[in-house]
């Protein structure tokens, strides 16, 4: 976690490894996915919600559309599961079109059953 955290001044910042010129905040998703890790979903929830607040930063990376999801991982492990369902339900509605075999759309699918 400390490592992780040593990214925090740069998040926002410009690299010049992306053709778009930004870090698409890959280091604040990977912070978040530890903080579920350690299951500490507040901290995680924070995390991930940092990248849907800057989705002019993340653009079409994947993280945009995961971030949601692990998001809504994080309510549920903090207990919030009324905020996680119906967070679900806006994923689930962001990938109505997408192929219906993809694994983490099954899964997120079986997610949301389970809170229902």
């Amino acid at each position: 976690m400390e490592t992780l955290r040593a990214a925090l001044p740069y998040e926002l910042g410009r690299t010049s490894y992306s053709s778009y010129g930004w870090s698409s905040l890959y280091p604040v998703y990977v912070r978040g996915e530890a903080y579920l890790a350690a299951h500490q979903g507040k901290e995680a929830a924070a995390e991930f919600q940092k990248i849907l607040d800057h989705r002019g930063i993340v653009l079409n990376e994947p993280i945009g559309a995961l971030g949601l999801l692990q998001l809504r991982r994080a309510y549920v492990m903090h207990g919030d599961t009324a905020k996680a369902r119906a967070d679900y339900q806006d994923f689930l509605t962001l990938w109505k079109d997408a192929d219906p075999d993809i694994p983490v759309l099954k899964q997120t699918q079986a997610e949301y059953a389970k809170l229902k």
